[in-house]
Parts: structure tokens; sequence; C-alpha cells
């Protein structure tokens, strides 16, 4: 969470801070996100914010998976998606209600605001259905088994 605040405070975009930092941008998108980092990405990124490393190791240590039990890791992950829901609902509402707005004020006889209103609803219900698991195509069972099937495939490849 401090990565993605130091970058937004200083007006970065992703890929601007994976080029100062040297990093991938989808180690950077890991590490928003509330994944572990090496003391080397820390201090590829201390670097870049200049700050010192310590803070930054700090911060992802709050939420080191090592540290956590099967119970809180779920836990954590299940909160996490939970505020991905309301971010992508609050984007929604603001986006859709400065639409209705632009649509009203320049062809109030045509609402097409409506089309993205139940196009984009329809995503936002979707995951809101599947963060509450009301509808559970992805359950754990699955996760575990993709895992599996992964793992596998490594090891396999490995021995090759």
């Amino acid at each position: 969470m401090l990565i993605r605040k130091l970058r937004v405070e200083r007006g970065w975009s992703q890929e601007t801070l994976a080029d100062i930092s040297g990093l991938s941008v989808r180690t950077i998108q890991r590490l928003e996100r509330g994944g572990n980092a090496s003391m080397d990405t820390l201090g590829a990124l201390a670097a870049a914010f200049e700050v010192d490393v310590a803070t930054l190791a700090e911060e992802t240590s709050m939420y080191a998976q090592k540290d956590l039990t099967e119970e809180e890791r779920r836990a954590v992950a299940y909160v996490r998606d939970i505020k991905a829901f309301y971010s992508h609902l609050a984007t929604y509402v603001v986006v859709i209600a400065a639409l209705a707005l632009v649509n009203l004020f320049s062809d109030a006889e045509r609402l097409w605001f409506l089309w993205p209103l139940f196009g984009w609803g329809i995503g936002v219900a979707a995951h809101g259905l599947s963060v509450f698991e009301v509808v559970s195509l992805f359950d754990a069972d699955w996760e575990k088994r993709q895992i599996r099937k992964r793992l596998d495939r490594n090891r396999s490849s490995a021995d090759e």
C-alpha cells in the first residue's frame, strides 16, 4: 500500500515507476496488491522513491504470507477482494454519474449513457457475486487443482 501511495504522490504511473526502478510493471502491480518483495526489489524501490529500505520493508512485512496461518491468508485475501469490489463499485458509480450528466446536458433526447450503465453494471454485479461467493465458479477446490496442475507442469519441465 505504501508503494502505491508513494507512486501516486509523485504522479507516476506504474510504467514510470518500473522504468525508474528497473523493475517490471508486473512486479510493481504485484507489490501494490500486497505481494512479497525481495531485498533487492525493496532496494530498487527505495532508491526510486529516495526513502530508506527499512520503511518499505516494514510495510511489506505487515502482510508477509509466510507469517500467516492458512486461515489468516484466506481472510487477508478475502478482505482484499472485498476492497477491490468496493473500489470497482465506487468507480462505476462516479463514471456512470458523470456520463449521465454529460448525456443529459448534451443530448437529453437520446439516453446513450444507459448502454455503459447496463453493460458495465453486469460486470460489477458479476464481480460482487463472485466476491461474496453467491456464485462460486472458481472456489478453493478449483484453485487447489490449478495450483497442483501448475506445480506438476513445472516439475515435469524441470526434470527434462
